[in-house]
């Protein structure tokens, strides 16, 4: 059996993968999330807030429980938030707190315990951390979310090499996703103009359909996790699958 502990399956590209995850035969889900829209008999949902770190660190051991013999094991860090967005002295202080505790401070956690948990497990193990273009190029508005994905891309990059060091085997990616239609797109549509200068181009991203479905997105990470020997780089872009 193929194991997928994965991250924010409530909806978008996290609630996608999961239900193409599950029309394998031989996978289950561990689906990480506030909310069950997922009835499946491999999928098993754990109710739980990201943005509540002290919760996390508590259920952990109901995540990663036992398993047997299984054929491989993959993580997936798809939960994120984009937080306010407003410029740097105009926003709520706790901004920062809530953007680095779930795109950050929960996916080290959960690659952490992870890889503890399944170190003697001689299958595959996969982390994929979902980051996103910002994490490299600057957007104003979104100081947070940049900052916290581009902390994403260096902590995959980090445990990449200490895993090659320790001769692991464990493979980890960082992987940004494009421009996909979810509900953090309408976030973003949503922001007032005088705190972000590019918002009449992601309005026209929608306008003109040139959205990815997160079903699409999915079927790539899909190819990416059953062909992983192909990509040696940690950083990916999804139009390089």
């Amino acid at each position: 059996m193929d194991y997928y502990f994965i991250t924010g399956t409530s909806k978008g590209i996290g609630k996608a993968l999961a239900e193409a995850i599950l029309k394998e035969e031989n996978s289950y889900v561990i689906g990480i999330s506030r909310n069950v829209t997922i009835h499946h008999p491999h999928y098993h949902h754990q109710h739980l807030d990201l943005s509540d770190i002290t919760a996390l660190r508590n259920n952990l051991h109901k995540v990663f429980t036992f398993l047997e013999k299984p054929d491989k094991i993959v993580l997936v860090n798809n939960a994120a938030v984009l937080g306010e967005v407003s410029y740097i002295g105009s926003q709520a202080t706790d901004n920062f707190e809530f953007v680095f505790d779930v795109n950050v401070i929960a996916p080290a956690i959960l690659m952490n315990t992870f890889i503890s948990a399944y170190h003697e497990q001689t299958c595959p193990k996969i982390i994929l951390n979902i980051s996103s273009g910002a994490g490299q190029r600057s957007m104003d508005g979104w100081s947070a979310y940049c900052a916290s994905k581009a902390a994403l891309d260096m902590l995959s990059l980090t445990c990449q090499k200490e895993q090659d060091l320790l001769g692991s085997g464990v493979k980890v990616y960082s992987l940004s996703p494009g421009v996909v239609d979810t509900a953090m797109q309408e976030h973003v549509r949503e922001a007032e103009s005088s705190q972000f200068s590019e918002i009449e181009r992601f309005k026209a991203l929608k306008e003109n359909n040139e959205l990815q479905e997160p079903e699409t997105v999915g079927s790539k990470i899909m190819k990416l996790i059953k062909h992983y020997q192909k990509f040696n780089d940690v950083i990916l872009r999804i139009d390089s699958i």
